[in-house]
């Protein structure tokens, strides 16, 4: 069995915070031996100080994929948080069926995991235009560090179980049975969300346009606060004016140094 000394707990941690924002702190150490020893010893590592090695020598990024895979905490479910996907079909999607006169939503799922959250946004925005859903570019951006959660999401196929929380009509609307136990997400859901690799914590940000609605929940509560503070920021200066700001509802953001309104618990908006 390895095991993993401070020190390179400490280069690891330091490693993975500069790379990818999340901050492990010490008491960190028997969750990431757990989920990293199989990974070390199936490529013939005999100790961390060697994988650290191999990570800061691999340039095909086949390293760090799997090293993400492994460390980030990917727990979801639909209708999380149940009230923001009321208020962005109440509130939000009104407001800009009134005033995004070129018809192109900007929607981004910044923390996607295995799609529950981007798949609900959809199912609200198909239900919301209706007929009208087809003059509208609606195409959703969902995103994620992990390669395994992304998988996951791009095929759409979730248990019964997993699906109980929704309304018996999206599930009799949105879904097909597979088997038994599984159903999958029909393809016009499918095709209306985009799903990409990416790392929050990278310096630019690649688009061109600002976005209208960023939903990024829970995962902050893994960053540090100048990396969280960093992050506000970029979302702010990404989204347009009136645009909205989802996080968790175990996130906040500090409204004396923000520029973000506080419009209700987890939610926040844009004003100039």
């Amino acid at each position: 069995m390895l095991k993993i000394t401070k020190k390179e707990f400490a280069e690891l941690s330091a490693y993975i915070k500069e790379n990818y924002g999340i901050y492990l702190k010490e008491e960190k150490t028997t969750m990431v031996l757990g989920r990293l020893q199989n990974l070390l010893l199936s490529k013939g590592f005999t100790s961390f100080t060697e994988y650290l090695q191999y990570l800061k020598h691999d340039h095909t990024g086949e390293a760090t994929a799997e090293l993400i895979d492994k460390i980030s905490t990917n727990h979801t479910f639909f209708m999380r948080e149940a009230d923001h996907f009321y208020f962005f079909r109440d509130q939000v999607l009104p407001y800009l069926k009134e005033n995004v006169k070129d018809k192109d939503l900007r929607i981004w799922c910044a923390a996607c995991s295995t799609g529950e959250e981007s798949y609900t946004l959809a199912m609200l925005i198909h239900e919301f235009f209706g007929e009208e859903r087809y003059a509208w570019d609606t195409t959703i951006l969902a995103t994620d560090i992990s390669r395994k959660v992304l998988a996951i999401a791009e095929k759409g196929v979730y248990s019964k179980e997993k699906i109980a929380p929704l309304p018996a009509l999206w599930k009799a609307k949105y879904f097909k049975s597979i088997d038994a136990e599984n159903v999958e997400i029909i393809d016009e859901i499918k095709k209306s969300v985009i799903y990409r690799r990416f790392n929050l914590v990278q310096k630019h940000y690649p688009f061109r346009r600002k976005l209208h609605v960023i939903f990024c929940r829970n995962v902050m509560i893994y960053f540090d606060l100048p990396t969280k503070t960093e992050l506000i920021n970029k979302f702010y200066q990404h989204l347009e004016t009136g645009g909205y700001l989802f996080i968790g509802h175990s996130e906040s953001i500090n409204r004396e140094t923000s520029k973000f309104k506080y419009i209700m618990p987890a939610v926040y908006r844009k004003m100039d």
